[in-house]
Formats: structure tokens, C-alpha cells, sequence
């Protein structure tokens, strides 16, 4: 990212990991991260090469956007495993088409108790928002299962002895639930605020 005899952007176009200076590793420290991406960017504003040539100028600018993008992509858990499977050549898509089998129960609960709630009328609103409630409090549950299996996928990952294709095939399971319960997570919260509102 830097050159190292002049101390310039290069403006290389280079994968998550390396424009930070990080092993290709999927288990962070939250606060080295923070600190490479906050003394790079020092390093490579734009700012900084306001007065050099065009050429420097568009390296900076490209540097820090691949930066600011890495910095993004890598705090986040759910965000880095799909980048990681990006780098092998993997989509999440082809296999996130529907719900998956371990979900699909709930998933339908969900939305039938939340087609109720809209439908409900007098007395009944509390009694259904508290169970909404009470839902959503399963849901984070749920939610907070799935980030410490996916903290456990990527301490296998940097295992040196590992099998990719099933750390492949869980990794897409977990990351696939993650995004249907997002999804959940995010109508029971439009919902309970729609009632707000009325």
C-alpha cells in the first residue's frame, strides 16, 4: 500500500487482509485492526499529498478508498466470512435461494404471529406485542448462537489442519441463518414500531 523507500501511496490493488498489513486470518484483534487501519489512513490521506503530482494524488485516493473499504469489511464478522468466501471463489447466493431447513419453522411462526399483530385490534395489541416481544428476545438469542458458532468456524479455518469443503459448507449454513434472521430481527422491529406509532 505504502512504497517503503519514499513513504507514497501506490495505490495497489491489493485483497482486505493485505491492504491492512494482516495475516490472511479470519480470527482479529478488534483493536489491531483499529490501529492499522488508523495509522495507514494517516499515512495516505489525501490530504497529505494535496501538493504532489496527479499520479500521487490518485493513489492516495485509491489507496484509502480500498482501505476505508477493508477497515469495513474486516470489523465485521458476517461481512469478513463472506469476503472469505469470496476469496475462494464462493457466493453465498447460490445456496441462500430459501429458508434454510433449520429455520423454516420459525421463520413462518414469525411471520404469522407478525401478520397477527398487524391484524389485531383493542385489548388484544398487548398481549400480542408483549409475545412480540418476548420473540425478539429469542430471536437475539438465536442470533447470538449463530455468532459464536461462526467465531468457531473461523478458529477452524486458521487451524492449519482443517477440511476446507465442510468449513466451505458451514461456513455458507451459518452466514445464510444469519441473513433470514436479520431479516426477522428487522420486520419484529418494524412491527413493534409500527405500534409505537398508532
Amino acid at each position: 500500500m505504502i512504497c517503503e523507500s519514499c513513504g507514497a501511496p501506490v495505490g495497489a490493488d491489493l485483497d482486505c487482509f493485505a491492504a491492512l498489513g494482516l495475516p490472511r486470518k479470519l480470527v482479529l484483534d478488534p483493536a489491531a485492526l483499529e490501529r492499522a487501519y488508523h495509522e495507514l489512513s494517516r499515512r495516505i490521506h489525501p490530504d497529505r499529498f494535496a501538493q504532489a503530482s496527479a499520479r500521487a494524488r490518485d493513489a492516495s485516493l485509491r489507496s484509502t478508498a480500498l482501505l476505508t473499504r477493508s477497515y469495513r469489511t474486516l470489523r465485521d464478522p458476517v461481512a469478513r466470512g463472506l469476503y472469505w468466501l469470496e476469496l475462494r471463489g464462493e457466493k453465498l447466493a447460490e445456496n441462500n435461494k430459501s429458508v434454510p431447513s433449520e429455520l423454516a419453522e420459525l421463520v413462518f411462526e414469525v411471520q404469522d404471529e407478525l401478520a397477527e399483530l398487524r391484524g389485531a385490534r383493542g385489548s388484544e395489541i398487548q398481549a400480542l406485542r408483549d409475545r412480540t416481544v418476548a420473540r425478539r428476545g429469542e430471536l437475539e438469542s438465536a442470533m447470538n448462537d449463530l455468532r459464536e458458532r461462526l467465531a468457531r468456524n473461523f478458529e477452524r479455518w486458521d487451524n492449519a489442519d482443517h477440511d476446507a469443503k465442510g468449513l466451505v459448507a458451514d461456513l455458507k449454513a451459518i452466514l445464510s441463518q444469519i441473513a433470514y434472521l436479520r431479516t426477522l430481527i428487522r420486520d419484529v422491529d418494524r412491527e413493534l414500531e409500527n405500534l409505537k406509532a398508532a
